[in-house]
């Protein structure tokens, strides 16, 4: 048996190697360990949350936690030498772009242990995200590159990646989506009370730095928030770093805006998949959206992930309040875009990676 550490860093991850986890199971030649490093804490990932996910929790938690990009880097790099020189894995499979993808890529890389990174070739060019460099370096030093959508196959391949190393697969993270939306369908979840009382309303979410930490930006962006609440009710789970900031810019969003804690996974998908309209900056929601085909707006620049705008359901509307009010309008008298599923995003990504990963290591 060939065994692949599974590296997950964050909540989001999870649902990226969930699927790949289910796909794994019974597998006759190949074996996983989940590795949790540990770079955030998150008390909803109890129990009920590994059960949610249909996977076990995970075989290692290394608990780096937080500190700077730096020091959380560091952390993840030591306790992850250590374990892969007492365990030795056969290969390190990493997902998306957090530092704990960045961290492991590197230290299998000087271990000569094989790397394959889930969610490779998305590029935003935009340098002033931690993300980007995060990808750009796990990308440089991998493997085995899959991808979800063909922009990231070209960017691979004008750097220049073998051809037989890089797969369109498809999307784990819409593996996990639907199967979740699956097991809401079968019933036997209680919805938020928020949405019994509304039977039309919006989600919003928003916890990227450029948009929160900056004063003049998250004024801009409340205004047009209080402009679309006048016509919709708003949800917004509030990140604690944005609602920390929220309070410091003295930014009142009014009582048309309804703000909530982070919320535990399926109670989130449950809120935000019959919504009118989701407002985001999150990367991750931005597919999903456009694999359940929830009309999304993007309050940001710019998106690594430019399939969710040329076939699904997303626009990209900066942070100008006019446009970001004038998307939702649009969408609100039912003239907003018609997105549909992109190619390979059926929810059998994962069986994908497991078959090349199982051609691969013999």
């Amino acid at each position: 048996m060939k065994t692949i550490f599974l590296v997950a860093g964050a909540r989001p991850n999870f649902m990226k190697i969930a699927p790949i986890v289910r796909a794994l199971e019974g597998h006759p030649r190949l074996t996983y360990k989940i590795i949790h490093t540990g770079q955030h804490y998150d008390r909803e990932m109890n129990d009920v949350f590994f059960e949610e996910l249909g996977i076990p929790a995970p075989d290692i938690f290394m608990g780096a936690g937080g500190g700077s990009h730096s020091e959380q880097t560091a952390k993840i790099m030591l306790g992850f030498e250590k374990l892969c020189q007492e365990q030795r894995p056969d290969a390190v499979l990493v997902v998306g772009d957090v530092n704990s993808t960045l961290a492991c890529s590197i230290v299998a890389k000087k271990l000569v242990i094989p790397v394959a990174h889930v969610e490779a070739g998305l590029r935003s060019g935009d340098m002033a995200m931690p993300e980007e460099i995060n990808r750009l370096v796990t990308d440089a030093i991998s493997d085995w590159f899959f991808a979800t959508e063909p922009s990231a196959v070209e960017h691979l391949r004008r750097e220049g990646k073998a051809e037989s190393s890089v797969h369109y697969v498809g999307h784990v993270m819409v593996d996990n989506v639907l199967y979740q939306a699956s097991k809401l369908a079968h019933g036997g979840f209680e919805s938020q009370p928020f949405k019994a009382s509304n039977k039309r309303y919006g989600v919003v979410t928003l916890h990227r730095p450029s948009n929160v930490d900056d004063q003049a930006v998250m004024t801009r962006i409340a205004t047009a928030l209080q402009e679309i609440a006048q016509e919709l009710p708003l949800i917004f789970p509030v990140h604690p770093r944005t609602r920390s900031n929220l309070e410091r810019f003295g930014i009142d969003l009014g009582p048309n805006v309804t703000l909530v804690g982070p919320q535990a996974y399926m109670a989130f998908l449950d809120l935000w998949k019959d919504a009118a309209v989701v407002l985001t900056d999150s990367g991750g929601l931005q597919e999903e959206t456009t694999a359940l085909g929830v009309p999304c707006i993007t309050i940001r620049e710019n998106t690594e992930r430019p399939v969710t705008v040329t076939e699904g359901t997303n626009v990209l509307a900066g942070t100008d309040p006019v446009r970001i009010v004038e998307e939702a309008r649009r969408l609100l008298r039912g003239e907003g875009k018609q997105g549909r599923r992109p190619d390979l995003w059926d929810g059998q990504a994962a069986h994908r990676i497991v078959a090349v990963l199982d051609q691969t290591l013999n």
